[in-house]
């Protein structure tokens, strides 16, 4: 993923292994809105997980495990 700062909008959304692959926003908002509200989500719903900016994909756990 390219270098982004905080404040750089993204949409947070959860991939369902449970619903066939449905994506659900869960957020769109900032990196920093959405590290918070990934960060206090079970571990189950944290590893389906994606962050998205105007040009990349990265999932959540990817991003803070560097």
């Amino acid at each position: 993923m390219r270098t982004i700062s905080r404040d750089v909008s993204i949409r947070l959304y959860h991939l369902s292994d449970a619903d066939g692959g449905a994506a659900s926003t869960l957020l769109y908002g900032t990196l920093a809105d959405a590290l918070e509200v990934a960060a206090a989500q079970p571990d189950a719903v944290q590893a389906g997980l994606f962050i998205q900016t105007s040009n990349d994909v990265i999932s959540y756990l990817d991003y803070v495990e560097g």
